[in-house]
Order: structure tokens, then sequence, then C-alpha cells
């Protein structure tokens, strides 16, 4: 008897990555599609899962997680379009219309940060937690918050990335880059806020730099303010920034310092090592979260 496979598609502003496969350890095919055009984009993805078909058989559902904002909304009628998205030619566009018409098979659909998150709870740093936040740090800043699971926003998915946040001392004179808030997290802690504050990204820049202090700080507050209104059992950090794991310590310095002792849990251990945990599937979590929103669509 064949293996159930599913396909994945996690959709970035930059490229998407698509999938064939059940999990981890069973991806039968795998290609990188930059994001140009829509209808180009999502040609070339619809090439793809038919030259995988051909080649693998059938796909039993799919799963997207994708860059938003997006209409999340099932009974909505723009269910599965980007709403207003500063990618040029991108908003509005139907990113099931596609998949559907080609291959007419079930289609969830999710946030990119979900979807990683989704990853990261049933195979990565995740596993065994009820209630989970994964947060994301790369281009943009983005959060979800998962029980069991699934998400705690059906309809409305958080924007963890546009939450305020204290100055740092030591970085009073940056605007931010953050094109509606200027400085708000993703302003002043993504990775274009690094290169255009320090002039270069954050993994060539020396230990010593205060960027890695300061950048620590601003995080450390998003994951105070996650402990303090969501209390999950465990906050998993991801994306390019947290790459190579030296920022973590001044995040978790920060979170300890803000945090106080206070409340008292089980789960804040000392040096917050289990609480705040390091993404286990790097850049793969994107797109195995897909294949788990498609498995999911048939449960």
């Amino acid at each position: 008897m064949s293996a159930v496979r599913y396909g994945g598609i996690e959709a970035g502003g930059t490229k998407f990555v698509c999938a064939v496969g059940s999990g981890p350890d069973d991806v039968v095919a795998r290609e990188r599609i930059p994001t140009t055009t829509p209808a180009e984009t999502l040609a070339r993805v619809v090439d793809f899962f038919r030259a995988a078909e051909t080649a693998h058989g059938a796909c039993a559902a799919f799963g997207v997680a994708a860059f938003g904002p997006l209409d999340l909304d099932p009974a909505s009628p723009a269910y599965g379009r980007l709403t207003e998205t500063p990618k040029p030619h991108w908003s509005g566009a139907d990113l099931l219309a596609p998949l559907r018409s080609a291959f007419g098979k079930p289609i969830a659909l999710a946030t990119d940060v979900h979807g990683a998150g989704l990853a990261e709870w049933q195979w990565g740093a995740g596993q065994g937690c009820a209630t989970l936040c994964y947060v994301t740090v790369g281009t943009g800043i983005g959060g979800a918050l998962l029980r069991d699971g699934s998400p705690l926003d059906p309809v409305l998915h958080p924007e963890m990335g546009h939450l305020r946040t204290p100055r740092h001392p030591q970085d009073r004179g940056f605007a931010g880059v953050c094109r509606v808030h200027g400085d708000c997290l993703e302003g002043l802690a993504s990775g274009p806020a690094v290169v255009a504050r320090w002039g270069a990204p954050l993994e060539t820049l020396p230990e010593s730099h205060p960027a890695w202090e300061i950048l620590g700080f601003y995080l450390g507050h998003l994951c105070t303010a996650v402990t303090l209104v969501a209390a999950p059992q465990r906050i998993v950090l991801g994306g390019g920034l947290f790459t190579g794991g030296a920022l973590l310590a001044p995040v978790r310095r920060t979170t300890i310092e803000l945090l106080g002792g206070y409340p008292r849990r089980s789960v804040l251990d000392a040096g917050l090592e289990r609480y705040l945990r390091p993404a286990g599937l790097a850049d793969r979590a994107g797109v195995l979260g897909a294949l788990a929103l498609a498995a999911g669509s048939l449960a």
C-alpha cells in the first residue's frame, strides 16, 4: 500500500517552497520558486505539483502557509486572498484558486508563522507542549499562539511584530523601518532594521557589537509580554536572526530581568533554557508545517 502524501507550500514574499511528503523523514519532492508575479509564481507551483503527481502519485490534500496579511475567514468572499500587502502586485491575490482548479483536493490555509509553529509543535522544539508560542525574527517579526497545534486565532491572526516597546537607552535616534508604525518591534528589531541601522546583517557583526544587546532588549520585551498575556508552556524562537544562537542569551537575560521572578511557574526555569527555546527545524519549518496543515485537513 502506497504512503499517503500531501502537498505543502510555504508562500513567502521572496520565495515559494513546495514539497510533497508526509513529514520530515518523508519528503519525496521539493522545489524553491522565486516570488515574482502571482500569475507566474502560482503557475509554477501548479506545474511542480503536476510533475510530482506523475512521479509519485496524487497528493491527498494541500496545505498553504503564507505571508500576509491574509483573509482567513472561511465565510468571507475573499477567503484565501492576500489583503493589503507591501509586496508589489500581490494585494488581492487568490492563493487557493489555482490549486483548487488544477487538483480539486482539500486545501488548508494558515499564516507562514502558524505553519512553522505547527511544525515545531509536531516535530521540533515545541514537542510535548499543549500550548506554544512560536516567534520568527527575520525580514519581519511574527508570532503564532497554538493549543494542541491549532491556532488560537482562527479568523484574525496576531501581529506581535507590531507591538510597541520602550526604546533601548543606546538606540534613541533610530526612527525604525516599519512602513506603518516606524519604531514598533518589527521596525526596530527585524533584519531590515539591523541593516538600516548598522549597515550590515546581524550575523556579520561581532558578538561585542551593541546590536546583540539592543535586539535582545527588544525581543525580551516581546517574550515578557507573551508570557504575561498568554502564559504558554514554551516560546520557540526562529527565523534568520536566531540562526547560530547568539541572540538567544540576551533575549533570555532581558526576559528574566523584566519578569523579576514573577509569575512563579515551574516552566520558568532559572535561566529560561527550557522555556525560551531555539527552533529545531531551521528553514524547513514553514514547508513542513504546510504538510502538517494538509494532513490535518483530512483528520
